[in-house]
């Protein structure tokens, strides 16, 4: 595996990859972003994986500070499952201009996440817009457990003819149900049990919710109890109802985040 950290060096390296497959990460390496590895290298001929944890994207000071860093530990996995290339990039690297302007994005991003989080899906379509500008990668491979993240970025490269394909991947989840997140290392035990109690909880209500059998009122009553200390969002929607052109068929998934401590937890089912 290639480590780089210079921008320039690393647009030498991979300039004659006429199919490279990019996975864009914030480090804290799990199973997720393994999956998304393993799917690239099937379809692929090289894999691209970047490290980079983008401040502009946090709404919080404390959150940014307190995001898993395991370098040494990412680089091990990262180099087992056979990537090819590895880009470490510093904030100059990726923000060399002192202002950075916004990305006028699809208006689904004010919902679900975007909702309590002003400006964060404006950030993270515009990192990836400039790795994708620096790597002009074939195929891009984005997990579902960030579902609206996962859409808008496919919805802005339609649109500006972005000619990398964005690939989406099923959500990994551990023995319990939780999504494999990088955020997960930082709940505690008792924490992580009741994580998995909501998702059991929803994942069971799902049919009685779309099918107006169950309110979500009730629904978050009893997540309350189970020691949620925040429920921030817990909605259904019909995915074929965000973008258009809008399809017949109904498609329902019900998207949820809530705080187990300090620690915000978000997933769709």
């Amino acid at each position: 595996m290639k480590i780089i950290l210079n921008k320039n060096k690393l647009i030498r390296s991979i300039k004659n990859q006429k199919n490279l497959g990019f996975v864009p990460t914030m480090g804290a390496i799990h199973k997720g972003h393994i999956s998304l590895i393993k799917k690239s290298n099937s379809i692929c001929d090289k894999t691209l994986v970047s490290i980079f944890i983008n401040k502009p994207q946090f709404n919080s000071r404390n959150d940014y500070k307190e995001y898993p860093r395991i370098l040494r530990k990412d680089i091990a996995i990262l180099k087992k499952n056979k990537v090819d290339f590895l880009y470490l990039p510093n904030m100059k690297q990726i923000y060399p201009e002192k202002k950075i302007k916004k990305l006028k994005i699809h208006s689904f991003s004010k919902q679900l996440c975007g909702k309590n989080r002003p400006g964060h899906f404006e950030a993270v379509v515009n990192v990836v817009n400039r790795f994708i500008r620096i790597t002009k990668p074939k195929k891009i491979f984005l997990g579902q457990k960030d579902y609206q993240q996962l859409r808008l970025i496919d919805f802005f490269f339609l649109k500006n003819k972005i000619l990398t394909k964005v690939i989406g991947c099923k959500t990994v989840r551990e023995k319990n149900g939780i999504a494999y997140s990088s955020r997960n290392l930082l709940l505690s035990n008792k924490e992580k049990e009741i994580a998995s109690r909501v998702y059991k909880i929803i994942y069971s209500a799902k049919k009685k919710l779309i099918k107006k059998k169950k309110n979500t009122e009730i629904l978050k009553l009893q997540i309350s109890k189970l020691g949620v200390k925040r429920i921030e969002y817990l909605k259904i929607l019909n995915t074929n109802k965000i973008f258009k052109p809008y399809k017949k068929k109904k498609k329902f998934k019900i998207f949820f985040a809530y705080y187990l401590g300090k620690t915000r937890i978000i997933d769709n089912i």
